[in-house]
């Protein structure tokens, strides 16, 4: 089955940086995009980082735009998110995402989440 699990996280100060991983399997990785979410208590889930399946295009949100860079490896099913002069409006818990097609349907896996504090 499909699976998502991720690494990375923590507490970190404002200017700060942080790597998150997520280590995919159950279906071909090298065959989908992939997204970043991050989710702060009673708002919406909202994606922040998009990839297309080789890694030459990605497109982000407004609010991370120049600071967060995502990349993946085909090679080893990972999908990374490298977050830089992180502030603490990006306090948060993230979510790797794909919507994989399982005959005519499709369907949104999530990874189980970090949580990411950014915090003096």
């Amino acid at each position: 089955q499909v699976q998502l699990v991720q690494s990375g996280g923590g507490v970190v100060q404002p200017g700060g940086s942080l790597t998150l991983s997520c280590l995919a399997s159950g279906y071909n990785f090298a065959a989908y995009g992939m997204s970043w979410y991050r989710q702060v208590p009673g708002q919406e889930r909202e994606r922040i980082a998009e990839i297309t399946v080789g890694g030459g295009y990605q497109n982000y949100h407004d609010s991370v735009k120049g600071r967060f860079t995502i990349s993946r490896d085909n090679v080893k099913s990972t999908l990374t998110l490298q977050m830089d002069n992180l502030k603490p409006e990006d306090t948060a818990v993230y979510y790797c995402s794909v919507v994989v097609q399982h005959y005519q349907s499709f369907h949104r896996y999530w990874g189980q989440g970090t949580q990411v504090n950014v915090s003096s």
